[in-house]
């Protein structure tokens, strides 16, 4: 049973991170290459802005705070599922290969695959599941031992193996491709969040509308996963199948965040922890506060980046790993 004591702190941190994602929003909204007045952005919100206004603030700031802050909940749920189906503290969907496997996926449907530019923006999450999706089998099947099942350290360093020859394979696509769509896949490897309109909202938001509460469903069996094999077995769960639903489940979450926001890592790998650290490792507990620290961050990180260096910026991928890097490093040192 879980102290009330926890429930309240849980419930307060959830609150501070919210009051801190209307913060960043209200910031980002303001700040970027056309400046927009923080005393107008009411006035503006209620339609009461001049047309430069509303262009810049509906067309331009709130499509991506919006496509952000989803993004980033959608990596971090993906991370703190894989860490706990994997029973590994370096599990994230970046760093094992899966935004790899999708980004293939994507790069070889936008060169090569004829578009239509209605359902474009809808296939993108589908695509990048497919992709995403193969290369976790692949990556399971080889980290995986009879004996032993899923063997933690390996699935890293298969995972980081795939990793690299796939974003290779990529570099391979596009080295004959033309230069628009070179500069394009060039942007989502460096993880810019390129799909800043309203329909990439529409296309990623109901996959979170459906993987986030079957997620939270599934958290008890989260629990019961991190235990080990043979007391999981002994309380009831059926261990392969929990597994591959709940793989499959990270897999999508994180193939929708990619497909918009490019090849982002180390959102899934930072908030799952961070979350750990401030009310303990029950999933029950942990996970809401580790999709909304997953949302911040990305947010935080892209209203830094692209304000950072003008007109441009810096991409939003680049900004999290000038982060998750170290943090990345600290946590093998300390496992």
């Amino acid at each position: 049973m879980i102290r009330q004591a926890l429930i309240r702190k849980q419930r307060l941190i959830v609150y501070v991170l919210l009051a801190l994602i209307v913060i960043t929003t209200v910031v980002s909204m303001g700040l970027g290459y056309s400046k927009l007045s923080y005393d107008r952005l009411i006035p503006t919100l209620i339609g009461q802005g001049s047309f430069k206004e509303d262009f810049v603030l509906f067309s331009i700031r709130l499509p991506r705070i919006i496509v952000t802050l989803l993004a980033g909940m959608a990596l971090a749920l993906s991370g703190a599922i894989l860490q706990g189906v994997t029973r590994n503290d370096l599990a994230d969907p970046g760093i094992i290969g899966i935004n790899s496997g999708a980004g293939v996926a994507i790069t070889i449907f936008y060169l090569f695959a004829p578009i239509d530019a209605g359902s474009f923006v809808y296939m993108l999450p589908l695509v990048a599941f497919v992709g995403a999706i193969v290369t976790a089998f692949f990556i399971y099947v080889f980290s995986y031992d009879r004996s032993v099942g899923v063997q933690p350290i390996k699935l890293v360093l298969m995972g980081v193996g795939f990793s690299i020859a796939l974003s290779g394979a990529m570099i391979v696509l596009i080295s004959s491709a033309e230069r628009t769509k070179v500069d394009f896949i060039s942007k989502w490897l460096a993880g810019n969040i390129w799909g800043a309109d309203w329909p990439f909202i529409w296309a990623i938001l109901p996959w979170l509308a459906i993987l986030i509460p079957f997620a939270l469903y599934k958290a008890n069996q989260l629990n019961l996963l991190g235990l080990s094999e043979p007391a999981a077995v002994g309380v009831g769960v059926s261990i392969e199948k929990e597994r591959i639903v709940l793989l499959i489940t990270a897999v999508a979450l994180a193939a929708s965040a990619v497909s918009v926001a490019g090849g982002i890592s180390f959102i899934g790998l930072m908030a799952p922890h961070i979350a750990k650290a401030l009310v303990g490792p029950r999933n029950q507990l942990f996970i809401p506060i580790a999709i909304l620290i997953g949302g911040w961050l990305l947010l935080f990180a892209d209203t830094i980046g692209r304000n950072i260096v003008d007109p441009d910026g810096i991409a939003a991928g680049i900004m999290v790993a000038l982060i998750g890097a170290p943090y990345f490093i600290y946590l093998i040192l300390k496992k």
